[in-house]
């Protein structure tokens, strides 16, 4: 080979190098970007499942606390102190004022017009107009955003990106709020949804999404915990652990209040009932 074409051939494999390493660390910046609960495979222990390096270099964290206030209500206190109201409204609240509140239209039981004012950040899971809400939420050590989903309206019809799945990144932990969910789940909820720890599900079957779909969006979502919630009773919520019981290990804490981190993370499908009222 000519002395000018080694001279070109060496340019061009550097240029090919430099375009490759380039390339390589504008995906690292972007996987790093969009390291949000991360989607596995599967959630739960198996030798050939994929595993999130990020959450395997983790020490362990601090715990979380849910506590089931009642309907669609929980109070999710963060390690470091911030405190959650989820579907925050005028007749089921959390004694403490949160420092974030979330709500979903569908009734009056799950929103607020007057929420109070030394609430520091409302967020609300419709939009203005036809347009969904967009959240993304950095408070100390919580991190929260929504996915929109669809509701019906009082005709039967379909309002479409109006209610929200409210995500909260804590302590390691991906905790989803399914809010007042009336239909399964698209591929593109499931990617925007990522990787879920602990799924807080509706269980009326009437209200919300029947029974048999509510549990078919459980299996999709595929998270190790599930804590009912909008119970109307439990004759209501006897026939959906029935249903659950097929999938889910249940069980019953005495207290409304549980710690969860990912070390308490149950290692088989498993679905605790908080009381509450």
């Amino acid at each position: 080979m000519a002395a000018n074409e080694r001279f070109r051939f060496r340019n061009g494999c550097l240029a090919a190098l430099g375009a490759l390493t380039l390339l390589a660390a504008a995906n690292l910046a972007s996987a790093q970007a969009n390291d949000r609960c991360p989607r596995l495979v599967s959630n739960l222990p198996s030798p050939l499942q994929k595993v999130s390096l990020r959450l395997a270099q983790k020490k362990a964290e601090a715990s979380v606390t849910i506590t089931f206030i009642g309907h669609s209500t929980f109070l999710i206190e963060s390690p470091g102190g911030i405190k959650i109201a989820t579907d925050y409204n005028d007749y089921v609240r959390p004694e403490a004022i949160p420092d974030i509140a979330t709500m979903n239209r569908a009734h009056s039981t799950h929103y607020t017009l007057s929420p109070d004012p030394s609430i520091k950040h409302v967020l609300r899971g419709w939009g203005e107009g036809d347009q969904p809400a967009k959240h993304e939420l950095t408070l100390g050590d919580v991190y929260v955003r929504n996915v929109a989903t669809n509701i019906r309206d009082w005709a039967g019809g379909t309002i479409y990106s109006q209610n929200s799945i409210f995500v909260f990144e804590i302590g390691g932990l991906c905790i989803a709020h399914l809010g007042h969910l009336h239909h399964t789940l698209t591929p593109a909820h499931l990617d925007a949804l990522g990787r879920i720890d602990v799924v807080l599900v509706p269980v009326d079957g009437s209200f919300t999404l029947n029974t048999d779909g509510m549990v078919e969006v459980l299996k999709q979502i595929d998270a190790p915990l599930a804590i009912p919630m909008h119970i109307f009773g439990e004759g209501t919520l006897q026939r959906f652990l029935e249903k659950m019981g097929q999938i889910y290990e249940v069980q019953r804490h005495p207290s409304p209040s549980i710690p969860m981190s990912r070390e308490l993370i149950p290692k088989t499908r498993t679905m605790i009932v908080l009381p509450g009222r």
